[in-house]
């Protein structure tokens, strides 16, 4: 197992696939783009320290991002080096781990995603199991006991050049607004490793609800089991709550928690409204949850904001990826009309942007006769009294900045991208 682990191929794989992901620099200031000159130069005495357990690992740097309702949520960022030694060590156990994952588990695993979650989610309500215990696991990774995770890795891998420094990163301590804190529990979400940790771990509840014969979907830290009764939920219900506390030492989000019905249910992002179609009584189908299109409008809003200071190359660079990424998610449900209304608002966004981007009366009048618009009107419409959304959205802008002149600097219509993927 040593020389699969440090083998040039897999700290190879591990290189590449830690620069793909990109992401943010961890305590010791280090770019993902100086990691391969930096692995060029300190490989080989990395490996020697960490086959002879000299190796000092790096404190993991604490950052909050917002969650939504005012909450938050603790994210770890590893430093790019240690990233690249999570992703080796992690991808030779994975394989072994990956084999004992039970079938009803999709985060985070190859060839398992979202959509197929989503869609046995749904196989089981039209089946006729439509009342769901919805668990809701409360600061999963943050309440995760390292012992426990331990005892299971060794089962597993017996080779220590694995398990010792899945040890080490696991008791690494956070760096928190400039002061150090002990971790004896928990998991930083952001790592490499977190992902296989967390499934290593409720993969023991998944064989508890296998044993039992339960129908049951698992995404990460989001789970949830069908049933045909209440009665049958409830007891389910108390079985698992019994079981997490227990075994697992893991405590369950009671406000979040319950027994649902099809229609107020939701799992990752989606939502089931029943089909009004005839012979197909007591079906339902995906729709997209309403916080999900909030969140997409709110990053959205957020990159195309006039007071923003960005060059309107830069700010659909940093669309691209939301909008390429989220009709690819959430393709599951009929959200054709919405993402046409969509676009249209981002487009009038952007011409917001350009309008306040021009800023003096000057600029605005220059720009706009070389787009076509005559003199005497272009003078006009630069000493407006119109706020600028109003601008945007007025016939001066939406015949000059036209979608095919948005495209020329590189806009890209989030309709199109669905299109793509939904004949996939």
């Amino acid at each position: 197992m040593t020389g699969q682990t440090l083998s040039a191929r897999n700290l190879s794989l591990a290189r590449n696939k830690v620069i793909a992901n990109k992401g943010a620099c961890g305590v010791d200031g280090m770019e993902v783009s100086d990691l391969r000159a930096f692995i060029g130069l300190h490989r080989s005495a990395i490996c020697t320290s960490i086959i002879h357990r000299r190796y000092r690992i790096a404190p993991v740097r604490g950052v909050d991002i917002p969650k939504g309702k005012g909450r938050t949520r603790s994210l770890g960022v590893p430093t790019v080096v240690e990233r690249w030694l999570q992703q080796a060590v992690g991808q030779q156990p994975a394989d072994r781990f990956e084999l004992d994952l039970e079938e009803g588990s999709y985060g985070l695993r190859p060839r398992k995603n979202a959509r197929q979650a989503v869609l046995k989610g749904r196989s089981y309500i039209n089946d006729g199991h439509q009342d769901m215990v919805d668990i809701d696991l409360k600061r999963s990774f943050d309440e995760v006991p390292h012992y426990k995770l331990l005892q299971l890795i060794y089962h597993k891998v017996s080779c220590k050049t694995t398990s010792w420094p899945i040890r080490k990163w696991l008791r690494a301590p956070i760096l928190i607004r400039g002061e150090l804190h002990k971790r004896r529990k928990g998991i930083p979400q952001g790592s490499p490793s977190s992902p296989l940790l967390s499934n290593i771990l409720l993969d023991q509840l998944d064989k508890c609800l296998k044993e039992k014969g339960y129908k049951f979907v698992r995404y990460a830290d989001d789970f949830s089991v069908y049933t045909t009764s209440k009665s049958k939920a409830r007891a389910i219900g108390n079985e698992t709550h019994i079981f997490l506390r227990d075994k697992l030492d893991l405590p369950i989000d009671r406000e979040k928690s319950g027994i649902r019905r099809p229609n107020p249910f939701k799992i990752l992002g989606h939502g089931s409204v029943p089909t009004y179609k005839k012979g197909a009584e007591g079906q339902y189908q995906i729709v997209v949850d309403k916080r999900s299109w909030q969140t997409l409008e709110r990053k959205l809003k957020h990159i195309a904001k006039g007071t923003l200071p960005m060059r309107l190359t830069e700010r659909i660079a940093e669309l691209k990826p939301i909008y390429r990424g989220w009709p690819n998610n959430f393709r599951l449900g009929n959200i054709e009309g919405r993402i046409k209304r969509l676009d249209e608002w981002l487009r009038d966004r952007l011409r917001y942007c350009i309008w306040a981007d021009w800023k003096k009366p000057g600029r605005k009048r220059k720009d706009l006769i070389g787009l076509g618009v005559g003199q005497g009107q272009a003078y006009a419409w630069s000493r407006t009294r119109m706020g600028g959304w109003a601008v945007a959205q007025s016939p001066i802008l939406k015949t000059t900045m036209t979608k095919a002149r948005l495209e020329q600097r590189g806009y890209e219509q989030m309709l199109d991208h669905y299109h793509k993927v939904r004949s996939r």
